[in-house]
């Protein structure tokens, strides 16, 4: 097992952790030369932050041929199973294999309550981060809610987007890491409506009118989440 420290001293710096992120949000295998022009760093510098991510096991290097014979070439793409740490180690997620179990044996209204838990928990995070930050919601513009709101989910990856409409704005989030994604193939469908309900929560916390669709979904074939917000009236928000 890698040493938490190790991961968390490999991250901080703030290059390699866009490398990742970039990575991640598209799902594809890239050369050194790839990172490097993308990012406008030397490729020895490149390389060195990919090697120094795959030795964490966020990223996987391989080598592929090229067909025109030579040397095959390396590649580097993000792992899609992402990574958890702990101080110390615990076995958190065979707790939430039982939780998502239980739910799913008692049936509907369980979720359902569920549903209710984790819309709370979301619009709560929110609130308590408006109230640390001295911010009212009433007040604070619409770019800065969205700002609040990409903060709040910077760890799942979320890439915000905006839209603008003769009613209104919409903001399309677009989920590349999702941090259920283990849980996906058993209970994919009591885990995607747990995280709805919680993103919801964070979405009304901050824009009291809107309407929240998804219309991408990992569990459908598609390569990512996607979730539509349409805001109708900005200035009420």
């Amino acid at each position: 097992m890698i040493h938490p420290l190790k991961v968390t001293s490999t991250l901080a710096d703030e290059t390699r952790y866009q490398i990742y992120e970039y990575m991640l949000q598209e799902k594809k295998p890239f050369t050194v030369q790839d990172i490097a022009d993308q990012f406008k760093i030397h490729p020895n510098v490149a390389r060195l932050h990919l090697t120094k991510l795959s030795e964490i096991n966020v990223i996987t290097a391989d080598f592929v041929k090229s067909g025109k014979g030579g040397r095959p070439g390396r590649v580097y793409k993000a792992n899609e199973e992402g990574i958890v740490l702990s101080f110390p180690k615990r076995d958190e997620s065979q707790l939430l294999k039982w939780s998502l179990q239980l739910i799913d044996k008692l049936g509907p209204s369980a979720l359902e309550t569920a549903q209710e838990i984790s819309y709370q928990d979301g619009f709560e995070y929110i609130s308590k981060k408006l109230q640390t930050e001295q911010k009212i919601k009433q007040i604070i513009g619409f770019d800065e809610k969205v700002n609040i709101l990409t903060q709040a989910a910077a760890m799942i990856g979320y890439v915000p987007e905006i839209v603008e409409t003769s009613t209104g704005k919409i903001i399309k989030f677009s989920v590349y890491n999702c941090p259920f994604n283990n849980q996906l193939s058993t209970n994919n469908n009591i885990v995607c409506k747990l995280h709805e309900s919680y993103l919801r929560g964070q979405v009304d916390a901050l824009f009291s009118q809107n309407e929240f669709v998804q219309f991408k979904n990992m569990v459908s074939d598609c390569d990512f989440c996607q979730y539509s917000i349409n805001v109708p009236d900005t200035v009420k928000i």
